[in-house]
């Protein structure tokens, strides 16, 4: 497995989510009317859903289960390889319906969503980046 690949990509998931992070206003309220702060997070969390698939399916790759046929069974693999964790494993399949209203249905976002999701859930990339970082160290020794 490239491990370099797999450094870069999570690097960009990390810049994804700071960018996340310090766009988030103090409130939804705050999120409504700021068209140019919901695009900037929106994009930058379905860039980070799309950074994790594409992490995932690089290890999945590696091994000798068979590509996986969605982006959330992607996360099953990873689970299933002992990369992840369950938990880790939920949070991102969640995280990737919600890719998928962004990209396909966004005139039907609901910004309290968004902004919860800026506010409770950004750890989730944090400890999926965690998990698959200690993973390729451990393949490395």
């Amino acid at each position: 497995m490239n491990k370099q690949v797999i450094e870069n990509k999570l690097e960009s998931l990390r810049r994804c989510i700071e960018r996340v992070a310090t766009k988030t206003p103090s409130s939804a309220a705050e999120l409504v009317n700021n068209f140019d702060t919901q695009d900037v997070i929106v994009l930058n969390l379905s860039r980070a859903v799309q950074l994790a698939v594409d992490v995932g399916s690089h290890i999945v790759s590696e091994s000798k289960l068979p590509a996986p046929t969605s982006m959330r069974k992607v996360f099953e693999s990873l689970q299933g390889m002992h990369v992840i964790s369950e938990a880790v494993s939920v949070r991102m399949k969640n995280a990737v319906g919600f890719r998928n209203v962004a990209v396909h249905c966004y005139d039907d976002l609901n910004i309290d969503i968004v902004f919860a999701i800026c506010t409770q859930r950004l750890d989730d990339f944090k400890q999926f980046s965690k998990e698959v970082y200690e993973f390729i160290q451990v393949g490395d020794s």
